[in-house]
Parts: C-alpha cells; structure tokens; sequence
C-alpha cells in the first residue's frame, strides 16, 4: 500500500524488548558486512540484540516477512529480494516505491513497514567526502543500485544524470525509477565513456565488484570525484586510482556503514547510532574477509 507519509519512521518507537533479533536477508548472503554492522551497534548501544545472515531467496521470501512469527524487530533485505519483497509488506514509503525497493523492513504490532535507506547512505557518504553539490553526475550501471543512486543525486540537486550501461536494454530498471523519482535521464553506453567525463563532477559506480576496474584509468584522469559503491573488496580499484590522481573519493564502506546505521535507527527505535563502532566492525570484517 502506498502511503504518503513515513510509515517506518512513524512505527519505529523505542518499544521493542530487552532481547530482539535482527537478520539480514539474501541469496548469497555470507560475505555481507551488514550483520557485523547491526551486532557493533546493537553491542554499543547496550542491546542484547543479535543479527544474523539468512540465506534467502524469493521463493521463501514471504515466510520471513510474517510479522506475526518469531522474535525479529526486523530485516535488512540484500539482493535479490529487495524488489521481490514490495508485494509482502503492509506499509511502504514513497521513497522505497519510487526507486522500485525496500532493504529495511520493521515488525511492528503484527504488521510490516518498509523503507529503503541506500540513498541515505549514498549522500552521507559523498558528503563526507565534501561532495555537497556536484553539478553533474554519472552512474554506471543500470539496476538496482543505480535507482538508488538516482535517488541520493536527487536530494544532492542533480536533476539530469547521465546512466552509462554496457547496453541500453541494462537501464530499464533505473531508467523506470528516474520517471517515478521526476528525474531526466540519458541513457549510453560505455564506448562513449571517455568522451562523457568531460566536464563530469561525479561519477558513482554502482557495477558488480571489479566490473569497473577496466574504466579506472579514464575516470582517474577526468578528475571526476568518486564513489564505488561495492563496500566487500574496498578499497576498489576505480577508488585507488582515483585518490592517486588527488579526484575526491567517497568510501564505499561509508556508504554501507551510513545506511545500515539509519537500519538500525528504524529497527531500534532510537537515534543514539553509534557510527564508529560500526565503522569499525566494517573494517574489521573486511580484514577477516581477505585474510
């Protein structure tokens, strides 16, 4: 059900019990960051809170999104069930509807509420990087995460972005999102990649991991700010080439770390969301993952 008002933050009050739990959701899941993300916060906010990683796929989906079940206060949704899961909740934001996706889902009184925190992510983090107001702006894929960053470049003021794909029928779906958030978007394709950055303020990545690591070394060069947003292998190669060449980098972890604190914020009920502690566990959990 559409809704025009803030469902999630409306339900999220800080009435949940001393022990809870929270999952993550996805197909594959075992290399996600987020439940090391969700335990530090929970850890440091003196919950006796767990989350853990659910293997998931659509076809169980449904099962655990039943409210009514278990001891969950909520869900974080990873691919590819966060546009499978829309049909399955009671309350949706405008914002999660628009770019076609939830990742956040909260149990409340027997019923669901779901919301979509990337773009939250997305801008905190070019944010921290002093990308405040980038006049123009790139995005390389076309999926999921790309309707995502659409929606963070909307809130940063860029109404016109341009969507670089391998091939045109690959920005269906964000292309989609862009007509749902106002937005005008052209559509290329990376051939014309070198000639595009020029006078490009920011370009976001939004490729599977490594995916952008052939196009490093021109985006180096366009002195385009950047932000990869793949958090598992980080830093990424596009984001050490382009901070050899002193381009403004945005973390992807950050990214990670901002959206699954404002998760957090949504599930818990409260806004004491220690983002350091959870930096922390990201980077810890990154150190386990290579070694």
């Amino acid at each position: 059900m559409r809704t025009d008002h803030d469902p999630v933050a409306e339900h999220a009050r800080p009435t949940r019990p001393a022990a809870a739990r929270a999952a993550v959701l996805g197909s594959p899941v075992g290399q996600s960051l987020s439940p090391a993300l969700h335990r530090a916060a929970y850890a440091a906010m003196g919950l006796d809170w767990d989350c853990e990683a659910v293997e998931c796929d659509e076809t169980v989906l449904h099962r655990m999104l039943d409210a009514g079940t278990g001891d969950r206060a909520g869900v974080a949704l990873a691919m590819p069930l966060k546009r499978a899961a829309l049909p399955w909740i009671d309350e949706v934001t405008d914002l999660a509807l628009d770019i076609g996706g939830v990742n956040t889902v909260v149990f409340r009184d027997g019923r669901t509420f779901g919301d979509n925190t990337d773009p939250h992510g997305i801008v905190l983090a070019l944010r921290e990087a002093g990308v405040d107001d980038p006049g123009s702006a790139l995005v390389l894929g076309g999926g999921a995460a790309a309707a995502s960053a659409l929606a963070a470049l909307r809130d940063l003021g860029v109404r016109d972005p341009g969507l670089v794909v391998r091939e045109r029928r690959r920005a269906a779906e964000a292309a989609s999102a862009a007509v749902r958030l106002g937005m005008a978007v052209d559509i290329h394709t990376f051939d014309h990649l070198e000639e595009l950055l020029h006078g490009t303020e920011l370009v976001i990545s939004t490729l599977p991991p490594g995916a952008a690591n052939q196009y490093a070394a021109v985006i180096m060069h366009s002195r385009a700010a950047v932000l990869d947003v793949v958090p598992s292998a980080w830093p990424t190669r596009l984001a050490k080439a382009a901070g050899f060449a002193g381009n403004p980098v945005a973390d992807g972890l950050s990214t990670l770390v901002h959206q699954a604190a404002r998760q957090v914020e949504l599930i818990t009920g409260r806004s004491d969301v220690p983002l350091d502690a959870m930096r922390a566990a990201g980077r810890a959990e990154l150190a386990r993952h290579a070694g």
